[in-house]
């Protein structure tokens, strides 16, 4: 890297602390730290959860697929993610919404404390919050190990970076300052990846290669699916991703419950689904043609799509490219900093045997201060796990992001999504907890337990074993009662344009949902 694609970078870096300081203006509560006090624009909320879905893993650990595979990356990754957040447009975004709006909730899981119980709320956010410091240090360490390629960091000095400005504006300016960092990383990366398109093009001889090229790279870069990656692999890929894009990864859930009302979640969800649809295909070309411009040093080739750009852009847009690496982890990990935050915050701290007390009286500022505090602490041990994820137990980026992630969000995914369904809503907590603990049983026993075990199955399993149990459960020992009826009629009732306070009111829903508002908590505001 030259002094100007420095100097991209460092104005990058700025930029998002600068916005991170300005929506700080906009956060009075908890209620605007979490989600956005419920004034998100559809169209803000769409480009945020498309962004807030996918980090730099994509540049390294899925370049490196592309490359040994070619269009097998884009059909078994972007494409069931796409199907799955259309899927779930029907099936969750509204309902979610209506979680604040109806319940007047600020975190994800503060419902599941009416519609089941105490201990089910707690299994699930702090079995969900160890996995995403696992999750989010899988993406700490995949741009640091870019930034190393471009920089001669090391993977430490990379991790610290990132880490730290990633924390003072997601910090500072809540829901918001994510929302809005990432509209802007979203243009850059527009930019970024229009400019790797043309110079690969430029390279293989002007836009005819989008269609000629293929006859120069092997067979199996246009087969659907390859290698590891079969027909069985994308059916459970899909069925994972309907759940986890649709909220069970929390930070994709906020940006739902962000909008005005139930009506745009869904146009969000609508607008997420096209552009995982159609951007990714743009990003992974250069990827799928790499083999004819580079030859990758690592065995898995995740550092394929780093060379490629180090030979072919000028500086500047070297720089640029750069930073569009970077737009992508810090969306993701600021998101999840933000969820992380607001389920420690509103579920976890209340339920804790000396801190229950203090939380439950926290004013306004004290709830700010405890978020932004449990904000840090999120990033700090995600940044330390980060330092160790190419060790032993965890193997490499890839092994992090496909298996403990797709294997483990569906236990903690399926409680959650299915809860705000009529159809289930005979499963209670008894339901809720087996199903969980049998899918993280599912996980163990077909990544470590078990030797030989195909990759398909082991993301599978669990998500699938938690699906089986959660309906059989509820089935055998139903736990419906009039109180958890009446949080799900709050959730389904009414039309999909009501806005905060519709059918009944703020008084009608706590009196439905119970005390679910907790510390620091606001009336909602039209």
């Amino acid at each position: 890297m030259g002094s100007l694609d420095w100097a991209v970078l460092v104005g990058y870096f700025g930029v998002m602390v600068a916005i991170g300081v300005w929506s700080h203006k906009r956060v009075d509560d908890v209620s605007d730290f979490f989600t956005a006090g419920g004034r998100m624009p559809w169209w803000l909320s769409g480009i945020s959860h498309h962004m807030s879905g996918y980090s730099a893993v994509m540049f390294t650990g899925y370049a490196g697929i592309a490359y040994q595979y070619g269009v097998t990356s884009y059909v078994t990754w972007s494409f069931p993610i796409a199907v799955g957040i259309a899927i779930g447009a029907r099936l969750f975004a509204g309902r979610l919404n209506r979680l604040r709006s109806r319940l007047h909730v600020a975190s994800p899981l503060e419902y599941l404390k009416s519609r089941y119980n105490l201990p089910t709320q707690q299994a699930l956010a702090w079995s969900g919050v160890l996995l995403k410091i696992v999750d989010v240090g899988a993406k700490w360490a995949a741009i640091a190990t870019l930034l190393s390629v471009f920089t001669g960091l090391t993977l430490n000095q990379g991790i610290l970076i990132t880490g730290v400005v990633t924390g003072v504006y997601c910090t500072v300016g809540g829901l918001w300052a994510d929302a809005l960092t990432e509209l802007g990383q979203f243009v850059i990366q527009l930019l970024a990846g229009a400019a790797m398109l043309v110079t690969v093009l430029a390279e293989l001889g002007g836009v005819s290669a989008l269609w000629t090229v293929w006859d120069r790279l092997p067979d199996s870069h246009t087969q659907p699916t390859a290698g590891p990656y079969t027909l069985t692999f994308l059916l459970a890929y899909l069925f994972i991703k309907t759940f986890e894009y649709s909220g069970g990864m929390w930070n994709q859930a906020q940006r739902y419950m962000a909008t005005r009302s139930a009506r745009e979640a869904r146009r969000s969800a609508r607008l997420s689904a096209a552009l995982w649809f159609v951007w990714p295909a743009v990003l992974f070309f250069p990827m799928w043609v790499a083999p004819l411009l580079v030859k990758a040093q690592k065995p898995d080739a995740s550092d394929s799509y780093a060379l490629l750009t180090e030979r072919l852009l000028p500086h500047g847009l070297l720089g640029l490219v750069v930073v569009g690496f970077f737009s992508h982890t810090m969306a993701m990990c600021s998101s999840d900093a933000n969820a992380i935050s607001a389920v420690f915050t509103r579920d976890i701290a209340p339920a804790l045997p000396k801190l229950g007390a203090k939380a439950a009286a926290w004013s306004h500022r004290a709830g700010l201060l405890a978020a932004r505090l449990s904000t840090v602490a999120f990033l700090a041990l995600s940044m330390a796990v980060a330092t160790q994820v190419d060790s032993p137990a965890f193997k490499d980026i890839i092994t992090v992001v496909i298996k403990w992630v797709a294997g483990l969000v569906g236990p903690i995914a399926i409680p959650f999504l299915l809860g705000m369904v009529p159809r289930f809503r005979r499963s209670g907590p008894t339901a809720a907890l087996v199903s969980w603990a049998a899918g993280l049983f599912a996980f163990w026993l077909t990544t470590y337990g078990l030797s030989g075990v195909r990759l398909q199955a082991q993301i599978a399993a669990p998500v699938a074993t938690s699906l089986v149990l959660y309906v059989l459960v509820g089935f055998l020992k139903p736990e419906d009662t009039p109180e958890r009826d009446a949080v799900l009629a709050r959730i389904n009732s009414g039309g999909d344009g009501d806005e905060d306070g519709a059918a009944g009111g703020a008084g009608a829903a706590r009196t439905a949902a119970g005390p679910v508002g907790g510390p620091g908590h606001r009336a909602a505001r039209k």
